[in-house]
């Protein structure tokens, strides 16, 4: 199975977001275990790095993006994917951004806690505690 983390739920994580922090933990343990492939856009990796070098630093946060990228598959973001982005219905630019990663990558669920954000999405879309939850069953 192929998940592709939108950056919300990327940030959850290597931000130790509470109360979301847990259950993408739980994501990120399966991908190490290698029990499911994660995927995040390459965008992702400059707005998480971004965000949380203002608060954690440069070196804790470059420290942190390089253990995450050991579990992640990054994907594309080229000018077939910005151009898709830009002629999309999305009403979020960035939002489409990430589907169009996510759909050239074959990935099979998008996992976001703004699953509004993606209603025109042809990839299942499920927050993480949906994804886990589904996992039981």
């Amino acid at each position: 199975m192929k998940l592709f983390l939108d950056t919300n739920v990327m940030l959850d994580f290597l931000g130790e977001r509470e109360p979301f922090y847990i259950s993408s933990a739980k994501i990120a343990t399966l991908a190490d275990k290698r029990k499911l492939k994660i995927n995040v856009s390459a965008l992702s990796f400059a707005t998480v790095g971004y965000f949380l070098a203002k608060y954690e630093g440069v070196k804790k946060t470059k420290e942190k993006l390089r253990k995450f990228k050991v579990i992640s598959g990054i994907c594309e973001l080229d000018e077939l994917i910005i151009e898709k982005g830009l002629n999309s219905d999305f009403s979020d630019f960035e939002d489409s951004l990430q589907y169009y990663s996510a759909l050239r990558a074959g990935c099979d669920i998008i996992i976001t806690r703004n699953g509004k954000d993606f209603k025109k999405s042809q990839i299942p879309v499920m927050t993480p505690d949906e994804f886990l939850y589904s996992m039981k069953s």
